[in-house]
Order: C-alpha cells, then structure tokens, then sequence
C-alpha cells in the first residue's frame, strides 16, 4: 500500500531572485523538481501594490522549475503553486517554504500527519473582484484543495494559504468599458477587499460560515465574520487566486504534522505556543519547521486598553507594522526571527488577532 509524504524544506534568501538553496536541493536529489507543489515565499519588498520582489522571486522560482523539468517557463504555474506575499519589516528572516509531496510505499501510521492539497481559480473579473463572486470561487477551489490532499474532515484543515489578485488602474479602466462597478476604484484598498473575499470562501468551503448568511456588503466591512485557518494574500503578479490547503490526513505517511490556533491580538504568545503544542505531544520548540500567522492591527486604535497610533502613520502602512510586531511576538516564543507573518488579516482571526499555525517535524 502507498500513501502520499509531504515535505518541507524552508530555505532562506538573500534577495528576492535567490534560488541557490532550492537548487542545491535539486542537484543533491533530496528533492525531486517534479514533486514540487508550492513554493510560499517572504519577499523583502513593501507588500503593497507596487511590491515587485513578488514578481521577481516568481519568475525567478518559474525560470529554475522550468530548467529542470525541461518545460516551458509559462507552463510551470501549471502544477506548481508560486505563492509570493511581501514584507519582511523588523527581524523577519527572508525565505521561501518549498512543499513536495512523493508517493511512499510507507503504510500511515495510527497519527494523523501532514497533507498538503492544491488548486487555483479561474480568472477573477474585476467586477468580482471583493464581492461574492470571489467568494464562490475561491470556496469552489479550497474544496478541491482539500480533496487532493485527502482531508474529508474540514476540522482537520489547519491552514488554507490563498495568494489572490487586487485591482490596478487598467483592470478598473476595463471594469468601466464593460459597464461593471468594482468593489473600490482604490488599488490599494483593493488588496483588502480581495484578501477578504478569499478569506470568506474559505470560511464557506470549511464550513465555518454559511454562505446564504454573507452578501456584498459584508465583505471587509463585518470583522465580526471570520475564518481560523484561512491567510490570504494579494498581489500584482496574478489575476486567479492560487489556493494551498495544509491540514493533518489518517491517509497521510509525513514525517511532519501541523497544529493550529488563532492569535487574539498581536501579543498573543498563548497562541502561538497553543499552535506549537497542538502539532507536537510536548511542545517542542526544537521540532519547528516553520510558523505561519497573520497580522492585523485592530480598527479600533487598541490593544489591551492601551491606545496605539499604527492607523494614524501616513508614512507606513499598518500591515507593515503589524507583519514587524507578531513576527517580533513568534520569535520571542520560538527563538527565531525565521517565520512566515503575512500582513492584512480581514476576515482571517478576530479583529486585531489573525490564525497561527506551526509545521513541526515529528522525526
């Protein structure tokens, strides 16, 4: 009897376009290039609209894909996810999550362990974009993620990465041709209205939310709604959303397993540690392959009654500040300033809070 492994490799970069390790990795033959299924980067860009490290590290992780699979560098995105979210403010270590997924001839044991499920959508029009047509989609999608990863129980999905597209200035001007409204004419905003409808596809295909229970108008603007396992990012690079289900199998035979919790607010190190204890039998930091959490910083100005002025810098945008603060948070918590903290948490946690989840390796 066979049963799918999945494998992580986290590998820092020391530019936006390094792939050295990753090909380190293929010329030694500890990874194969065709078992390749995503690679989830941290770029040291601004991670807003005009962050270009995410393209950059794209084509550069397409280009090597493409070379050692002899394949046509536009067909890479065809089987492997390259999921690139921006900013790496105060101590963030720079580097990409390579996952592979091989066939063992290893039969699961009695734990459940790491499995891993992709899927994309079809393009997003603009008039979609934000609204419940993204919504509907991406729900479709994560749902096809987690057949191909083998979760039948949407309890075991522990977290649901989604890179998925905002609006630019041509896609609104074309929105306007076609007589169709957008959700915002603000690119920026955008990103948070994409981000958000991702979110809430994944609360739907989940079962976290009922879908009849959302409409327009909820989108980005009810914080009260939410997913605990989704993190969502938007980018430039892409007009679909790729879609990254990651959740534990009985059918899985990983030497890694992933645990999950959801950070009330920026300072939750309960959280996080709850995540690391939900993976391991004894907390174990030492077994940490990688964190992942989103950031926020709460509408209402606070944070355990303490008033903060993240919403009041024209200079930095807030989900800078709150990707430099939970990163600062998971390192105090693991010793290590490598994790994966993505900025703009709409609908993903609480108000203020975001999902936190951690891969350890259990061999």
């Amino acid at each position: 009897m066979s049963a799918p492994a999945v494998d992580v490799h986290v590998l820092p970069t020391s530019a936006p376009d390094d792939t050295s390790e990753l090909e380190a990795l293929f010329d030694s033959e500890t990874v194969r290039p065709e078992n390749v299924i995503c690679i989830l980067g941290k770029t040291e860009g601004n991670g807003c609209v005009n962050d270009f490290s995410r393209g950059l590290a794209t084509r550069a992780y397409r280009d090597l894909l493409a070379d050692h699979l002899d394949a046509a560098p536009e067909t890479v995105h065809e089987d492997v996810l390259l999921i690139m979210s921006g900013g790496t403010e105060g101590v963030m270590t720079p580097h990409v999550t390579v996952f592979s997924r091989r066939e063992t001839d290893t039969d699961p044991g009695p734990e459940r362990r790491l499995a891993a499920g992709t899927a994309a959508t079809d393009e997003i029009p603009p008039g979609e974009l934000g609204r419940m047509g993204q919504v509907e989609r991406t729900a479709a999608a994560v749902r096809r993620g987690m057949a191909e990863a083998g979760i039948e129980d949407p309890a075991n999905v522990a977290f649901v990465q989604i890179k998925c597209p905002l609006l630019t200035a041509d896609r609104i001007a074309t929105a306007r041709e076609s007589g169709e409204t957008v959700a915002t004419e603000d690119t920026y905003k955008s990103m948070g209205y994409s981000r958000a409808a991702s979110a809430l596809g994944v609360a739907t295909a989940t079962g976290e939310i009922a879908a009849e229970s959302l409409d327009d108008g909820m989108i980005y603007d009810d914080p009260s709604v939410y997913s605990r396992v989704a993190s969502t990012s938007a980018g430039v690079e892409l007009t679909h959303s790729e879609v990254l289900v990651l959740g534990n199998s009985q059918h899985a035979a990983s030497t890694h397993a992933i645990g999950s919790a959801v950070m009330q607010d920026a300072l939750d190190a309960e959280a996080v540690q709850a995540a690391i204890d939900d993976a391991t039998s004894d907390g174990d930091t030492s077994q940490i392959t990688n964190v992942f959490a989103k950031a926020q910083a709460a509408r209402s100005g606070r944070i355990r009654d303490r008033r903060h002025v993240i919403h009041n810098d024209s200079d930095i945008e807030s989900t800078r500040h709150a990707r430099a603060v939970v990163n600062a948070v998971v390192g105090a918590v693991t010793g290590d300033p490598l994790s994966y903290i993505s900025g703009g948490a709409e609908h993903q946690g609480p108000d203020g809070g975001g999902p936190v989840a951690t891969i350890v390796d259990t061999d």
